[in-house]
């Protein structure tokens, strides 16, 4: 098993433990909750990622946004808003977290009391990723594809270097706004709109 440690853009350093098989399910959650003060998704491979803990302005900003969605989940009531602690487990295998997330109810309350309370077995319908200063833009583009194969709807990446936000959907290229003052989920998410000023 090889976990990446991922430093901004630089190459990661990679370290490998003595046994070559790769963390059960179980493992991987017991490893995460030894590891709390850490960000740790899982690919598809089987690779672990872990990040260390958000710079305070990008952790900020997470909060903004997952505020935002919040209260229009509330507002809406027709599914869950997570914020970027909430890791899931995606159809391909790969365990994702995402800056911030939303999940329509219908398809919440499908999963068992032990799926929720776990990394749930789940594509969220809705998934934010806020690109920090250390964070490649090839990367999360890539993370972006891989939600839209795995069942979200819509996607945004908000690149907060360039002020631009490039909006992901099933089976369209993606669609990039130059310095929008909001961003409309609409039809997805009816009535949420991102005020991007908190965000920038």
């Amino acid at each position: 098993m090889t976990i990446l440690w991922i430093q901004g853009e630089k190459e990661p350093l990679k370290i490998t433990f003595p046994s070559a098989a790769e963390m059960t399910a179980a493992e991987f959650y017991d490893f995460c909750q030894a590891n709390r003060e850490l960000r740790i998704e899982r690919l598809a491979s089987g690779e672990v990622i872990v990040m260390p803990p958000a710079f305070s302005d990008t952790g900020n900003r997470n909060l903004k946004l997952a505020q935002q969605l919040a209260n229009w989940a509330d507002a809406d009531g027709t599914g869950e808003a997570f914020d970027s602690s909430a890791g899931f487990t995606l159809p391909n295998g790969a365990t994702r977290s995402p800056d911030a997330a939303w999940i329509r109810l219908d398809r919440w309350q499908a999963l068992t009391p032990e799926q929720q309370a776990s990394f749930a077995p789940i594509c969220p319908d809705f998934v934010v990723e806020l690109r920090s200063a250390s964070d490649s833009i090839t990367t999360l583009k890539a993370k972006m594809e891989e939600y839209l194969e795995n069942g979200a709807r819509l996607g945004w990446l908000i690149d907060r270097k360039n002020r631009r936000v490039h909006i992901y959907r099933p089976n369209q290229n993606p669609e990039s706004l130059e310095d929008p003052d909001w961003v409309s989920g609409d039809p997805q998410l009816p009535g949420f709109r991102l005020q991007m000023a908190r965000i920038w």
